[in-house]
């Protein structure tokens, strides 16, 4: 059961590669869209910080050539699921949207 020459691994990991970009732009996108009073509200960063980060998470995804192989990938990886898993519930909850 030959998948074109690629290891399961390999496809796996060019999953994760395609599925990386798109969850970036999301965390940039939501962070964007919120208001600025609500990540004070619940002890984050300002929005600023976290359209900057975000921002450049979703730059590194994007432009990074080696994908989920390089450390700089998976940082801005990290970067866009902690915004996502933590950041986004608590400014979700403070202003009472379900986007």
């Amino acid at each position: 059961m030959a998948f074109t020459g690629l290891a399961l691994y390999q496809w796996i990991l060019l999953v994760i590669w395609f599925l990386g970009i798109p969850v970036g732009v999301f965390a940039f996108v939501h962070a964007a869209l919120q208001r600025p009073d609500a990540f004070t509200a619940v002890d984050k960063l300002s929005k600023v910080k976290w359209l900057a980060i975000t921002g450049a998470a979703a730059l590194l995804l994007i432009l990074d050539q080696r994908g989920p192989y390089g450390i700089i990938w998976i940082a801005g990886l990290v970067a866009s699921l902690v915004y996502i898993v933590d950041v986004r519930p608590k400014v979700r909850e403070v202003q009472g949207r379900s986007w």
